[in-house]
């Protein structure tokens, strides 16, 4: 597979999740609120849905990446990328943002504001520091010679890395929407702004857990390559 139909898939891919969730939009389960169930009684949130299904999009356009850089790899003018450092410490970086979130989700349940504003700051700034860190091993490589075009290895790592931190920067704007709730004074906002963001929160410490599996794997991908 050469170039072209790397670009070509990753648009048909992005375009696909943007059709699902635009599509998604219209779908009552994600309006505002629990979805109600045929017998009145309350289910599961209508963002939770959401997420998952937006997950499952997202699983399924980096297993289609993970395929064909695995595939790709077996070519003979395929040339492995030098081994980065870096990229270990990044991904500690991304594992103590995960712990944050969870931690102020944690926090959040038990209504201690002062660790959710604390665990919820701490877990931004880890992140937003992972992706200074991928930017930076973007410049080691271009400084070494590694180009997107130089080969296919290049191509793959700067494609898949650079739609995880797209991924991530998503996760990012969602979180200082959030933040900007919490550092106003949770104490102040009514019991259903509070559950809001109790959900907000939750959510966003699955989404950080998934992302930093994904990074697990595609680290994985990348060290054995």
């Amino acid at each position: 597979m050469n170039v072209t139909a790397l670009f070509i898939a990753l648009g048909g891919a992005i375009l696909l999740s943007v059709l699902v969730i635009r599509r998604l939009r219209t779908k009552p389960w994600l309006e505002k609120g629990p979805i109600e169930l045929e017998d009145g009684a309350s289910g599961v949130p209508a963002e939770k849905v959401g997420l998952w299904i937006f997950l499952a999009v997202v699983t399924s356009l980096f297993s289609s990446f993970i395929v064909m850089y695995a595939e790709r790899s077996g070519y003979p003018d395929w040339r492995p990328l030098p081994d980065l450092q870096l990229l270990w410490i990044n991904t500690i970086f991304l594992v103590l943002g995960s712990v944050a979130f969870q931690r102020a989700r944690v926090a959040s349940d038990r209504d201690n504001f002062t660790g959710v504003k604390m665990s919820l700051t701490a877990g931004g700034i880890f992140t937003i520091i992972f992706l200074v860190g991928q930017v930076l091993a973007w410049q080691q490589l271009t400084a070494s010679g590694y180009f997107l075009a130089t080969n296919p290895a290049s191509t793959f790592f700067y494609l898949i890395t650079g739609l995880h931190g797209l991924h991530l920067l998503g996760g990012l704007w969602v979180w200082a929407k959030t933040i900007s709730k919490v550092w106003h004074g949770l104490e102040s906002l009514s019991v259903t702004q509070i559950t809001g963001v109790r959900l907000s929160i939750e959510l966003c410490s699955v989404y950080w857990h998934y992302l930093l599996l994904l990074w697990l794997v595609l680290f994985y991908l990348f060290s054995s390559s």
